[in-house]
Formats: C-alpha cells, structure tokens, sequence
C-alpha cells in the first residue's frame, strides 16, 4: 500500500488524514455542507485505502485531537511528505507551525519574515493550498489589521475562528498576535 487513510472524530467534527511511507500526505477538515468525507478524500487521494493508521499516525490523529480539545499542542513532531512542494510553500509552512496554539501572525507578518511585505498575497495562495491544516495551522494566520481573513477549508472563516477559539484565542478583533504588531 502507497497511501493509507483513516477518520477520526474531533470536537469540529469527522476530520481525515492521509499517509504514506515518508509522513502525513494531507489531512481533512470536516466537511461543512455533510456527505460522507470518503469522497472527498477518495477524489484528492484516489490510491489512498482506507485502513488502520501505523503508530506515527496514530499519535499524529492523537495530536490533533488533543488540540481540538483545547491542549496547546504543537504538533512539530507529525513528520509531513513534502515531496513536490514548493520551496516558497515550504518556507511558509515551516513560519506557520512556529505559531504556538492560541497565537496568530498575520500574511503580512510572514512575508516580512520571508523579507519582502509585498509577499503577502503569495502567502495566502500558499496557505489556501495548505494539503495539512491542523498540523500547518494555517488557521492561525489573519489578514491586516488581525481581521480573520479567508479560510479556504471546509466550513471556511467559521471553521478558521471556532479552531482559534478552541485554542484559547480571543474575538477577532483582539486576537493575540505571535510577533506581529
């Protein structure tokens, strides 16, 4: 077997997660309009079977789990498959999982971090292909200003706000930024 995938159950609902031999291939955020998240998964990842996760996943869905209820984790030990990505996509995946739980940095505070502000729409294309919400936790990235800003998983900007709210964040208007302002 090439790619393996399992469900499991969070406190924002039924969330997939999808491996191979190297990490995590890509993760599920529930579904917001309902249906069944295998054909979802079946058409982002056709040769991925559904079966029992090894002990690296499983502690990875234990991770996230934990996480979606409310224990500030960092989740820096899911090893993740990059093969193929993008080395800027990269860069900012690798910014984006040093924001601990319950901070926030803005698209604009990245692409500072990447030295050049006018990176910031780029940031965001990056973020909104994001294949591991949760573990890259693209969540926690706002727009100017700490507005909550798009959010292209399932259930969008309200999936984006109720995650930050499970981890401790504040409303929109006065989240707290990680490095940022």
């Amino acid at each position: 077997m090439s790619e393996g995938f399992t469900l499991f159950d969070t406190a924002i609902g039924t969330c997939g997660v999808v491996w191979n031999a190297r990490g995590l291939v890509g993760v599920q955020l529930p579904q917001s309009e309902g249906g069944d998240p295998r054909t979802r998964l079946a058409r982002r990842y056709p040769q991925a079977v559904e079966t029992d996760p090894p002990a690296t996943v499983a502690q990875a869905i234990c991770g996230m789990q934990a996480l979606l209820n409310g224990e500030p984790r960092d989740l820096l030990e899911v090893e993740l498959d990059t093969t193929g990505l993008a080395a800027f996509s990269a860069r900012v995946y690798e910014i984006s999982r040093a924001i601990p739980p319950g901070r926030t940095l803005t698209y604009g505070d990245i692409a500072k971090r990447l030295g050049d502000l006018s990176l910031s729409r780029a940031v965001g294309q990056a973020l909104g292909a994001n294949p591991w919400p949760i573990v890259v936790p693209c969540h926690r990235i706002l727009a100017a200003g700490g507005r909550k800003g798009g959010f292209s998983a399932p259930g969008g900007a309200d999936t984006k706000l109720r995650m930050l709210e499970i981890e401790g964040a504040l409303a929109p208007e006065t989240l707290p930024l990680f490095g940022g302002r």
